[in-house]
């Protein structure tokens, strides 16, 4: 088979409880394939956003700003521009913008020069997923180096024994997802009652992923006067009524540019009838620019398979879903990351909030079930001013 005859072009731009909100869920049918498509992002003109401020301006502490010079920050993208200033203020904030666009130092470098200067000062982080706190509580880690401050991450598939030791000391961040959080509340191994600051990350998601009770039971334990900020890529009717119930005239800050990042080059690939999926995906993968590649499939099952079918086909594959124990999911992240293993295998536990570097390629081997989930996937390319590419597997009877 061609290779590159499976592309279509036609240059139109464009915790083990998960209860899905029939409200936010929606049938693949519904998706138009169009949608899917936006090949243009090499000849579409971008107005470059100019920064108002370098790292080195912001009013933070020295060593942080040593820290933060470390990594090779110097200058802020459009969330950290606008964001940092109004938390460094105190004000409450909703900050609205497409992944991959740098928000956690946004949050994360403010909200540290505020515990250096106030003392005693405990931070609450709360996210949808297990991977995105990790990731959080490990950029956490890099900005707070040789700092007298400690960090807890509190996920469901960890042993929560040693989650209780670690919250013994006195811990500035607490980061982690709402089930857990809450199971370590009702056990009476963790008072909110103290904490006023609380950060609300991939907000959209917690409500899809049905933990708005469990964050409005946290949020009830915690001080009335509080700093809260919100954060989401999305904002529906169901979003803005969290937004009146938690925060208190918040300034709002909204660098989306549209649903999906200008630059990914999006297309679909159309499996012909005499030729399997497998086959298609074996195929790409042989092309050269396929460096480092994600695969979304839709079930723990079929990515694992498909997983275990492409090692037999030679290729560096690791696979990461639900039924992964936390220490599976940990390394298999790791080894991406650090291109032990060039093909990543997921499902959507993988599509939000995962900082990944370098990622040439997301494929969505199954279409995802919503347009928001396919969004969520493809930016895990394309991330903070690189360019990526997106396919979507496309049956050829569709």
């Amino acid at each position: 088979m061609n290779k590159r005859s499976a592309y279509r072009h036609n240059g139109r731009g464009s915790s083990k409880r998960y209860p899905q909100s029939s409200r936010n869920r929606s049938s693949n049918k519904t998706i138009d394939i169009s949608r899917y498509i936006n090949t243009n992002t090499s000849s579409t003109e971008v107005i470059p956003y100019i920064s108002t401020h370098k790292f080195s301006d912001f009013p933070v502490g020295e060593h942080l700003k040593k820290n933060i010079e470390a990594k090779g920050y110097t200058t802020p993208t459009p969330i950290q521009d606008q964001a940092i200033p109004q938390i460094l203020k105190g004000l409450d904030l909703v900050g609205i913008a497409n992944t991959g666009t740098g928000k956690t130092a946004a949050f994360l470098i403010p909200l540290i020069h505020k515990a250096l200067i106030r003392k005693g000062e405990q931070i609450l982080i709360v996210v949808p997923t297990r991977e995105l706190a990790l990731q959080i509580n490990e950029e956490l880690k890099t900005f707070i180096k040789s700092m007298q401050m400690r960090s807890v991450c509190l996920v469901g598939g960890a042993p929560i024994n040693r989650q209780i030791a670690e919250l013994r000391p006195f811990n500035t961040f607490i980061i982690g997802t709402p089930g857990r959080i809450k199971d370590l509340m009702k056990r009476g191994k963790l008072n909110l009652s103290k904490f006023r600051t609380v950060v609300l990350d991939e907000a959209d998601r917690m409500l899809d992923m049905g933990f708005i009770n469990d964050v409005r039971y946290m949020i009830s334990m915690m001080p009335i006067e509080r700093h809260t900020l919100f954060f989401s890529a999305t904002i529906s009717q169901e979003v803005e009524k969290l937004i009146k119930e938690f925060l208190k005239d918040p300034v709002r800050i909204s660098v989306k540019t549209g649903d999906t990042s200008k630059n990914i080059n999006q297309d679909i690939v159309k499996i012909k009838q005499d030729a399997t999926k497998i086959d298609t995906l074996h195929d790409l993968l042989n092309q050269k620019d396929f460096d480092k590649v994600l695969v979304f499939g839709k079930t723990k099952r079929g990515v694992q398979k498909l997983s275990e079918s492409l090692k037999k086909r030679g290729f560096s594959s690791i696979a990461i879903h639900g039924n992964k124990s936390q220490s599976q999911r940990e390394r298999a992240l790791s080894d991406f990351k650090m291109n032990k293993a060039r093909i990543l295998v997921a499902t959507d536990v993988a599509a939000r909030g995962l900082d990944i570097p370098d990622v040439s390629h997301v494929i969505n081997f199954d279409i995802p079930a919503t347009y928001d989930d396919y969004v969520h996937r493809i930016g895990r390319t394309g991330r903070i001013g690189k360019a990526g590419k997106a396919l979507t597997f496309i049956e050829s009877s569709r």
